[in-house]
């Protein structure tokens, strides 16, 4: 579970924030009520990079892929008849 510090609290307290940050997993810091930073072991910062894909790469593993979908542009005229 996902421990929440107030900003000036997490200051105050850094080294106890980053210990929970490497055995108890993300931290989360608010600053004036709003969620503003996450303090997180640098392991799973390292695994959230590593997972990243490419959106080319993301969109060929689709399994929507080879379904048939088509996925042409229409070229048809811009409709004139609509108001925005």
């Amino acid at each position: 579970m996902t421990t929440i510090w107030q900003l000036q609290e997490a200051k105050n307290k850094f080294s106890e924030v980053v210990d929970a940050a490497l055995t108890e997993g993300p931290q989360l810091i608010t600053k004036r009520g709003v969620e503003t930073a996450i303090v997180i072991s640098y392991a799973d910062y390292r695994r959230m990079i590593l997972y990243q894909k490419k959106l080319g790469d993301f969109f060929l593993d689709s399994p929507l892929r080879g379904s048939g979908l088509d996925l042409t542009r229409d070229d048809s005229p811009v409709r004139d008849d609509i108001q925005l």
